[in-house]
């Protein structure tokens, strides 16, 4: 019984969760989450996707969405992101999440154990200088191999707001 009540709530988490991000004011042009093999985040395993641009001329703001438990042991991720532009090779930047501290708690979203953290990449909203086919790819650099407690990340993308 408390199985299927502990189920019961994380499909309602996910749930919310999804209805939170899309009834967002700003208008997504693409998101997508990789979840992670029995939330054991191995060093070889990367959330890759393709997303098109077709607007160079609007700013865009760029995320990183995250869910973990509450037993994820620690108060940040490091991160090693890569995004590849139409035509160029993959460049890659070191990323250091702050997912919350010891005196508010986690940062995000959280219902019952699962929290869902979307954090923003650029301080400043920017514009894809090319149209076409882009690439990413999302890693961790934790030393824990596998890192655990994480089930998924990914990248989402808007259009900004201002």
């Amino acid at each position: 019984m408390r199985n299927i009540n502990k189920f019961t709530r994380r499909i309602f988490l996910l749930l919310f969760g999804s209805m939170f991000l899309l009834c967002c004011n700003s208008i997504e042009i693409f998101e997508i989450n990789k979840t992670i093999p029995h939330q054991a985040w191995s060093s070889n395993f990367s959330a890759e996707g393709n997303f098109t641009i077709t607007d160079s001329i609007s700013k865009y703001d760029m995320y990183v969405l995250l869910r973990h438990t509450d037993a994820y042991k620690y108060n940040n991720i490091w991160l090693n992101i890569g995004l590849q532009y139409p035509g160029d090779t993959m460049q890659f930047k070191k990323v250091n999440l702050i997912l919350g501290n010891d005196r508010t708690g986690w940062e995000g979203t959280g219902m019952d154990d699962i929290w869902i953290v979307k954090k923003k990449l650029n301080k400043l909203s920017f514009s894809f200088q090319q149209k076409g086919k882009y690439r990413f790819s999302i890693s961790n650099i934790m030393r824990d191999d596998p890192l655990l407690h994480v089930m998924s990340v990914g990248l989402g993308i808007e259009k900004a707001s201002h």
